[in-house]
């Protein structure tokens, strides 16, 4: 299975110059993603889409998913043009979703996206939650403590579990504490024994996007950086290659 995270930008080039959107999903799309984990996703923009010819008539995850995946989202920010928030792509069918608010202030609406996916062959659904967290490391603490507690009361401890997104784990501080509460263990740390520098796309300096992964076992984990990939979004995506264990 393939799993990528990606923060989409709100489907804007870096310095929101652009609508790049129809370009990012053909990039996307060329990963051959099974499960793909979107951060600042656009629900709705009404200005926005006045302003640009092609905007999508849809919301930006349905656009992305076309008839191809099964799609969620879960709105966060809200203000007066729209929303955005995190979605999950699936080419597996999601049997359920909810999106749980850890939002600590007005300024930066956060969520945890919370999915069960239905693997063929597999008895027990597989867990996804889709997440980003705060700019303050002091706020990412409380985030990710609330993270694992949310994990701790509603996710069976044998399930698979991938918890991925946009950290802003700047820090490094995450991958400790997610293997020490969940047992999780980050793709890319697991693999070279480093995280990934993601952010700017163009030229990455800081590992801000994350793939922890439980019950499964990683084959190969690559970040897409570079020109084309830093003309679609400020972040890079991250892809994993992952087997059940």
């Amino acid at each position: 299975m393939r799993i990528a995270t990606y923060n989409i930008h709100k489907g804007m080039s870096a310095f929101n110059r652009r609508h790049v959107l129809p370009a990012l999903k053909h990039a996307l799309g060329g990963l051959t993603a099974d499960l793909v984990f979107l951060q600042e996703v656009q629900g709705e923009h009404q200005a926005r889409a006045q302003r640009h010819h092609d905007w999508p008539e849809h919301p930006q995850h349905a656009f992305l998913a076309d008839d191809q995946l099964h799609h969620v989202y879960g709105p966060n920010a809200a203000y007066q043009h729209g929303h955005h928030g995190n979605a999950l792509l699936s080419r597996h069918p999601i049997s359920s979703w909810h999106n749980h608010d850890i939002s600590l202030s007005k300024l930066e609406r956060r969520g945890l996206l919370h999915s069960q996916v239905l693997l063929p062959g597999r008895d027990l659904p597989l867990h996804a939650l889709c997440v980003h967290l705060n700019l303050r490391a002091t706020d990412r603490r409380v985030q990710l403590a609330a993270l694992a507690d949310y994990v701790l009361a509603h996710i069976p401890a044998d399930a698979p579990l991938v918890v991925a997104g946009d950290f802003n784990d700047w820090r490094q501080e995450a991958c400790g504490f997610l293997r020490e509460a969940l047992d999780l263990r980050e793709a890319f740390h697991s693999l070279h024994g480093r995280v990934a520098a993601s952010f700017p796309a163009r030229l990455p300096l800081l590992a801000l996007d994350r793939i922890y992964l439980r019950g499964m076992h990683v084959e190969h984990a690559e970040a897409h950086s570079g020109k084309s990939w830093g003309q679609l979004s400020d972040h890079a995506p991250l892809t994993a290659t992952v087997r059940l264990n």
